[in-house]
């Protein structure tokens, strides 16, 4: 490739998926979403992150992990970590799993910035399971095994629609 066909290219997207402890929701769309980008020829940064701080340091939940590699996805790597406002210099996508996060996320965000900071199933596509009211990805913790099911569900579908976004210039 030309020397001036890379500093053509597009800048590298950068997204930040974010739960409450970091070890359900958030890295479970991390792992989604980080296979989705790489079959779809997407090359981004792609991290997660919880608003609290209880988890930092942990591995995701063996329920999310256990829901998400019988899905095909992998987990490797992750580590839970809390959100802080540098993210908002870093990350072009700032995703909450769920509107309370999201609020927090708001009263954390610093005056000027220009990404998007909004909740992920706001790019999920309507379907069995996704109707026009859920805007939440449902915190599995404290439920059975089936929750993390449909997390990783509702985060495939999440997925596709942010990636069709972001390939389409949006």
């Amino acid at each position: 490739m030309p020397a001036d066909a890379a500093a053509d290219a597009p800048p590298m997207p950068s997204i930040l998926f974010v739960c409450l402890g970091n070890i359900c929701r958030s890295p479970t769309a991390e792992a989604v979403f980080r296979a989705k980008a790489a079959a779809a020829g997407l090359d981004a940064v792609i991290d997660s992150a919880g608003t609290g701080g209880w988890h930092i340091g942990e591995p995701p939940d063996p329920r999310a992990r256990e829901a998400g590699e019988a899905a095909g996805y992998s987990f490797d790597g992750q580590s839970g970590r809390q959100v802080t406002r540098t993210d908002f210099a870093q990350y072009d996508y700032i995703l909450a799993m769920d509107r309370s996060n999201l609020i927090d996320l708001e009263a954390m965000k610093p005056p000027g910035y220009s990404g998007h900071l909004g909740l992920f199933l706001d790019f999920a596509s309507t379907f069995e399971g996704v109707g026009e009211s859920q805007r939440d990805v449902p915190d599995p913790y404290y439920g059975g095994r089936d929750g993390f099911k449909t997390v990783v569900a509702l985060i495939e579908n999440a997925s596709e629609g942010l990636i069709a976004k972001i390939k389409s210039g949006g």
